[in-house]
């Protein structure tokens, strides 16, 4: 799309690759977003959420793969139906250094927003995440957020951090989501772009923009790992 230019492309994989952990111990577990017990995804005319998570989570697993950075991911097929606790239990068992989250989302904005647990909630028995844990999403969510941004600058926005209770599910149950309830480790979910809008979509929905998006959620990763390293 003329509005991605190869430049940035180039840039954003450059970081990537300076950004390449060589502790092979460190586990990035990696969700794309349902079907679960919540929902099956968004869909817009042509457009499945459920797909389109699959499709550019697939593209992160392989720059990250790439780069030497083990990869766990909650699910196996594209329809493949997971509960969001069964999501956490896998980056859980895992070790993982991150929980990463991936889904698109419906409604009056536009752009990519990250989400983090900052407090605890209940669910089935279990009460999480704990504060160590919320303290490090918030830390991984701001890091993401601010490697994404310059990145995806043209092509899609990158709008303020929020919490999970600005999500529909977590504002329906204690302003934390499922996965995060039960998630051990630092977790953040992106809503990569809004299906509804039309440039986003648009985007999204092209080779280019599922790149463009793989590839700055990828470089974002690295680089947080970079530095906690």
């Amino acid at each position: 799309m003329a509005n991605i230019t190869v430049a940035r492309l180039i840039f954003a994989l450059l970081i990537a690759a300076s950004s390449t952990v060589a502790n092979s111990a460190l586990v990035v577990c990696l969700d794309p977003g349902h079907p679960s017990e919540t929902s099956s995804g968004a869909r817009v005319g042509t457009l499945s959420e459920n797909r389109l998570n699959w499709t550019i989570a697939k593209k992160v697993e392989a720059i990250l793969t790439r780069d030497g950075i083990a990869v766990v991911m909650t699910k196996h097929a594209v329809h493949e139906h997971v509960t969001n606790r069964q999501r956490a239990d896998v980056a859980n068992k895992a070790h993982a250094a991150m929980f990463i989250r991936l889904h698109c989302d419906t409604g009056s904005g536009n752009g990519f927003t990250w989400y983090y647990p900052d407090h605890a909630g209940k669910k089935g028995g279990v009460t999480g995440p704990s504060p160590v844990i919320c303290a490090a999403s918030r830390r991984l969510a701001v890091s993401l957020n601010a490697t994404m941004i310059p990145l995806l600058r043209g092509t899609l926005a990158g709008n303020p951090i929020k919490t999970d209770a600005a999500t529909f599910v977590g504002s329906r149950q204690g302003g934390v989501l499922t996965g995060s309830i039960f998630a051990q480790v630092p977790t953040a979910l992106i809503e990569m772009c809004y299906l509804n809008h039309a440039r986003d979509a648009a985007i999204i929905a092209s080779v280019r923009g599922q790149d463009a998006m793989a590839t700055a959620i990828a470089a974002a990763i690295e680089a947080y790992l970079r530095s906690n390293a």
